[in-house]
Order: structure tokens, then C-alpha cells, then sequence
């Protein structure tokens, strides 16, 4: 019974039909059929003119976006425990050409206006220091708490204050999107953000995201980073087709309400004290103890152990129901 990681989550029923849609000859690349509609098909989601592009990878779509908002000899301001810092093995350096990570504490994973704008104080203005160029945030965050269209604003604010170029992280953004019932412009591009990695292989996909530029004057030159990088895929119709039909339909929500509902019976059997922080999205971060979390992988449940005494538990749109309650059972029983 896995809980360790919504990555491992089989691809749903609708990303698999389209990838059978697909399997025909077309155009190479990202002339086919498929690729042709992304934009099109994007910008009605965001009621916005977007450039969509497709890449497998989250970290592809977190290093080429910050590639293309923030130069080699600048600096890119994000959590101290945000993916692009902790695990994507300098990736984002690597596709910057020597961009620096400038990493700030907060509470969940989450960036503070204050504390930003605090630290962007202290950058001398000279050539000796890294001049900060981007700002990176995640959402739903890695410790699974959401930023409200009204917080993202108030980062996005400070961006355009500071002419900082704003990437949202969005690997579990259906996730955030559906917690919030709000619409995915208010909380990207209406609250100042340039670019969203917009992720659906957690969501569903097999091999899908989506890197989209609200600021498409972007894309162009990120169409040869891409290449450059070896993301181009041959046979980028799959992608194509993966995204186009998890949007019809809205089964992109239609995964993360289930993902989301999953994580809210755990939580609510684990209870207030257990709980390392609110459940927002899919994450449950839980307090056990060693002889705890072995009593519960005696009985059958996989899981990641996070720092001393806490847990990660992932679900995701294919949560066994018989297993989440298991999981419940064994929770209110420790």
C-alpha cells in the first residue's frame, strides 16, 4: 500500500487513450497535430494569450523557465526547501549557465513578502555581489501548503517593484487549484507570474508537463534551449496528446479532487496533534516515532521518513479507497 510518492501513480485512463489517439505517423517534433492546439487550448484555460510547451520532465520545465527569466551571472530567490534547491541535482544552474540559487527560510515551504523584500535590502548594488534577477515559488508547496491568489499577488507585486522575473512551480498545481476553487489566472498570471511549470505527471500523465510563458515574448529562445537541452522529443505528439486530454473535460481537476480528498481522510484520522502542518493538497506530513512508523510499515504501508520523528504520506489520483481507509484505521490506532 503506497503512500511514498504521487510520481508513482499509474497515468489515467484518458492520458493513456490519447497516447493510442496518437500512435500514428505526423509531423516530427512539435509540428504535429496535437502540439499545434496547445496554445490554443491553454490560453482558453488561463483567459490569457499563453505559449504552451511541452517537455517530460518537472525539472526540464523548472530549468528552462529560469533560464529564461534570469541570466548567468544572476540570482534566482526561492525557499530554502523548494525543489529547484533540493532536488534537482543543479539542474537549474546547469540550464542557466551558472545562475545562483539564492535560498530564504519559511515556515511550510513557503516565501514571506517581508522576508524577501528584507533580503533584496541587503544586495549591495556592485558588481562583486549577485544582483537577484527571478523570483521561484511552489505551488502547492513541497511540504504541501498552497499560496492563495491573494499571497501570490503580493510576491508578484514585489517582482515587478523589483523587476524580477516571477516563476511558479507547479508540479501540484491542479492540487492547489482545486483546494482553492479558483481559477488558474488568479493564480498566475493575474497575480504578476511570467511562467508556470504546469505539472501533470503527478496528476495522471505518464510523461507530460507543461512549461507555460504568460510573458511570451519567452518562448522563442526557450524553443532552442530546449533542443539545446535534448527535450525536444521526436515524437512530441505523445505529450501533446497527453495534455490536451487531460484538459478536456477537466480531468486534471477531476484527478486532483480525488488526490486531495484521499490525503483530507488521512489527515483527519491523524488528528491535530499528529500533524506537522494544515493538509492543503496531497502531502500529509505526520509526527511518528521510529517504533511508530515501523508498526505501520509492518503493516503493508509504504512511505517516505521526513527529518526526525515526522512522515510523508502522498496520495494521488489512483488512491485505493480500501487502502486510504486502512491507512486511516492504522493512524487512529497508534
Amino acid at each position: 500500500m503506497r503512500f511514498f510518492s504521487d510520481n508513482a501513480a499509474a497515468g489515467c485512463p484518458e492520458a493513456l487513450a490519447a497516447i493510442e489517439t496518437a500512435n500514428r505517423i505526423d509531423t516530427a517534433y512539435d509540428g504535429d497535430a496535437w502540439s499545434g492546439r496547445l496554445n490554443r487550448a491553454f490560453s482558453d484555460l488561463f483567459e490569457t494569450e499563453v505559449e504552451a510547451l511541452w517537455v517530460a520532465t518537472g525539472t526540464a520545465a523548472n530549468s528552462l523557465a529560469l533560464a529564461a527569466l534570469c541570466p548567468p551571472h544572476g540570482g534566482v530567490v526561492c525557499n530554502s526547501d523548494a525543489h529547484i534547491q533540493n532536488d534537482e541535482c543543479g539542474a537549474p544552474e546547469f540550464y542557466t549557465h551558472g545562475a545562483k540559487l539564492m535560498p530564504l527560510p519559511g515556515e511550510g515551504a513557503k516565501l514571506n513578502p517581508d522576508s524577501v523584500a528584507a533580503f533584496l535590502g541587503t544586495v549591495r548594488d556592485a558588481v562583486h555581489w549577485v544582483q537577484p534577477a527571478a523570483l521561484s515559488i511552489t505551488n502547492a508547496t513541497e511540504y504541501g501548503l498552497v499560496y492563495t491568489p491573494e499571497e501570490t499577488a503580493a510576491l508578484g507585486a514585489l517582482c515587478k517593484a523589483r523587476n524580477l522575473g516571477f516563476h511558479i512551480d507547479g508540479a501540484r498545481f491542479a492540487n492547489a487549484v482545486v483546494h482553492l476553487g479558483c481559477t488558474p489566472a488568479d493564480l498566475t498570471w493575474r497575480a504578476g507570474a511570467d511562467a508556470l511549470s504546469f505539472g501533470f505527471t503527478k496528476n495522471g500523465g505518464f510523461f507530460a508537463e507543461c512549461l507555460i510563458f504568460f510573458n511570451t515574448a519567452l518562448a522563442a529562445a526557450t524553443r532552442y534551449r530546449r533542443k539545446r537541452a535534448g527535450h525536444l522529443l521526436s515524437k512530441g505528439r505523445y505529450l501533446g496528446a497527453q495534455l490536451l486530454a487531460m484538459l478536456e473535460n477537466d480531468v486534471w481537476l477531476r484527478n486532483a479532487r480525488a488526490a486531495n480528498a484521499a490525503a483530507a481522510r488521512i489527515a483527519a484520522a491523524a488528528g491535530s496533534d499528529r500533524l506537522v502542518l494544515p493538509v492543503q493538497a496531497n502531502e500529509v506530513f505526520v509526527r511518528v516515532t521510529p517504533d511508530e512508523a515501523a508498526a505501520l510499515r509492518a503493516k503493508g504501508f509504504d512511505f517516505y521518513d521526513w527529518g526526525p520523528g515526522e512522515a510523508r504520506l502522498v496520495t494521488s489520483w489512483d488512491s485505493d479507497p480500501a487502502h486510504v481507509d486502512a491507512l486511516a484505521a492504522a493512524i487512529r490506532a497508534l
